[in-house]
């Protein structure tokens, strides 16, 4: 994240002695990602965290395509994902390419009986349905509808949730995350007019700080396979932290969308972006204001890259057919744009109460088996005039 932050107990000064009230030393751990590089944390933790009992079993969780090259627009039925109890089992990839994984989740139990660290990737989890709590070595922080939870690479944490009936759509980066560039200035700072600011951002609040020896399980995904390992200490062990690499939430509900006389393009609903590909908000806003303008999004080249919009709630007025949970992939090669009827419906049409994930990429998205058997098969000729 592009500003600082702290919680619990630190030195005055980086790398010095820092003891406990016996006397003995805390441990400093610099976590961040890009070498030396890009942003980092400094954490003090109780017991050394390199403490490994053991490596054990593992799995391989390699996405297989079904599809490998694709210029088909297809429509998934999200939630036809099964759930399950297990938050990693839980996980279905649908759609994957060099550059990130896209996958949607049914989870219905909280992690009680082990610890997850993905050491691969940077995640983006949106929170559709269900509530809870994240639980990471670097603090808590509470999630709900509408929420994405950011979780760099490589943190350690658990999910929690309050209930059975959880829907997740998730973001697996192969490159950090960060806030779009075009609105920040040259020191990381949101801009004025940038549709969300620091404000709105939800660092941990809650340092949990475990003083525990014994035998705990941490999987870690690396380079797609998902390892088991005992750690001698636990790691939620930190009395403090300070710097710029940190989970953090943040509400769809808090984007402020940008409007104008006529439509505006996509990326104007930026929110995050990686190597080769965005992610976008749509959430309920006013219509273009122009005396002749038409609401619906103008047809558009999908070129340079694949486009995959998941549908979380509301009235899309581009498509004469969607529900919740639902993902279409409009592929690159091949134009797009609204259902027949959708243009000239939306004239005169003031506000959407549209909310919805967008993530665009600049390299061809692979779809999986799971993909192909949550399709509606008839979404590629759904333009033609009835």
């Amino acid at each position: 994240m592009p500003f600082y932050y702290n919680l619990g107990k630190i030195p005055h000064k980086r790398h010095i002695q820092f003891r406990k009230e016996s006397g003995d030393l805390y441990y400093e751990q610099l976590f961040g990602t890009e070498g030396f590089h890009g942003f980092s944390s400094l954490l003090y933790h109780v017991h050394r965290p390199t403490m490994v009992k053991s490596v054990k079993e593992f799995k391989d969780l390699t996405p297989v395509p079904a599809v490998n090259k694709n210029i088909t627009s297809r429509m998934l039925k999200g939630f036809n994902v099964a759930p399950k109890d297990d938050f990693l089992e839980s996980r279905e990839i649908v759609l994957f390419n060099n550059d990130l994984n896209i996958a949607v989740a049914a989870p219905r139990k909280s992690m009680q009986t082990y610890f997850y660290k993905n050491a691969d990737a940077d995640e983006v989890i949106f929170i559709h349905e269900g509530n809870g709590k994240l639980r990471t070595m670097m603090g808590n922080i509470p999630f709900s509808y509408g929420d994405y939870l950011v979780v760099p690479r490589g943190m350690i944490y658990q999910m929690e949730f309050e209930t059975e009936k959880n829907r997740l759509f998730i973001v697996e980066s192969f490159s950090p995350v960060y806030t779009p560039r075009n609105y920040r200035n040259n020191f990381g700072q949101l801009l004025e007019h940038s549709p969300f600011c620091e404000r709105d951002l939800r660092a941990p609040s809650e340092l949990e700080t475990h003083d525990e020896l014994g035998t705990f399980t941490i999987r870690i995904k690396k380079e797609n396979i998902l390892h088991e390992l005992e750690y001698a200490s636990h790691p939620f062990d930190v009395v403090g932290w300070d710097g710029f690499s940190f989970p953090y939430a943040f509400s769809i509900h808090n984007f402020e969308p940008i409007t104008g006389r006529v439509h505006q393009p996509p990326p104007v609903h930026q929110t995050f972006e990686g190597h080769n590909f965005v992610i976008c908000s749509f959430v309920p806003r006013l219509y273009d204001y122009h005396p002749l303008s038409i609401p619906a999004p103008y047809n558009h080249s999908n070129i340079d890259s694949d486009e995959v919009l998941y549908y979380v709630d509301g009235d899309f007025m581009s498509r004469n057919h969607v529900e919740k949970g639902y993902i279409s992939l409009h592929p690159g090669g091949i134009p797009h744009g609204p259902h027949p009827g959708a243009y000239e419906r939306s004239i005169g049409q003031t506000e959407t109460k549209e909310l919805a994930v967008m993530v665009d990429t600049f390299k061809p998205l692979k779809l999986t088996q799971a993909a192909v058997d949550m399709e509606d098969n008839t979404y590629a000729t759904s333009w033609l005039d009835k």
